[in-house]
């Protein structure tokens, strides 16, 4: 199997209000098509990693990989470019430009990717929102989309540069049960039909018994995985 992430003794310390340590020595691989959940209590830590995972967070002890790149000491510029061609990103709050069309949302990190034509860049925003069932909605506001619709738009701008990851911070924590259902199921088909890999943060058993793998933390370390 491919491992499209792997960290060394990933540690990190918060100094307010004073030192407290918050990871300690993760050691955590996932392999390329995997979909993972990471769990624990609130305060565990896995926000904190999802953070350093996700490169956002520089400011840790030990060492990641991803994509068979090392991206422990690369400056802020370096990780942002890196970032918005191998890392989509799906939060709990769809964070779509309100007076944007949905194919306009869908666009945007490979426009900045600039890495096709802005045709080309249409043609596969359709292709990601067709892949979703949603590509009728293309040319409305995104801000008149239902929430659950909003989300499935989210999902296809993390996934418009085709990331070698697709991080998700409580990816249905706003959403009601039929769409917190709808989304799985879209992860799911997601790795199983298209080898894309997942990690994401959730505070739901349901949606975390059902993904490949449960990582479990308690107290800023992994305690199963």
């Amino acid at each position: 199997m491919e491992q499209v992430l792997k960290t060394h003794k990933v540690t990190k310390y918060f100094y307010e209000p004073e030192k407290f340590q918050v990871l300690k020595e993760i050691d955590l691989s996932v392999n390329r098509g995997e979909f993972l959940s990471l769990v624990g209590k609130s305060g565990c830590g896995k926000s904190t990693l999802m953070y350093v995972l996700s490169t956002m967070d520089t400011d840790y002890e030990g060492e990641l990989e991803i994509a068979g790149e090392r991206l422990t000491d690369r400056d802020q510029n370096q990780l942002a470019a890196f970032r918005n061609q191998h890392i989509g990103f799906v939060f709990q709050f769809h964070y779509l430009l309100p007076e944007f069309t949905v194919l306009q949302n869908v666009m945007i990190p490979a426009l900045k990717l600039a890495k096709y034509s802005k045709r080309e860049i249409e043609d596969r925003a359709y292709e990601k929102l067709k892949m979703l069932g949603i590509q009728e909605q293309a040319l409305k506001q995104s801000s008149k989309l239902s929430g659950g619709q909003q989300q499935r738009v989210a999902i296809a701008r993390a996934l418009i540069n085709d990331p070698d990851i697709i991080m998700g911070d409580e990816p249905t924590g706003n959403l009601d049960t039929y769409n917190t259902h709808l989304v799985f199921e879209i992860f799911q088909e997601l790795t199983h039909k298209y080898h894309q890999t997942i990690i994401a943060v959730t505070h739901d058993d349901e949606f975390a018994k059902k993904s490949d793998r449960i990582v479990e933390m308690s107290d800023g370390r992994i305690v199963k995985h």
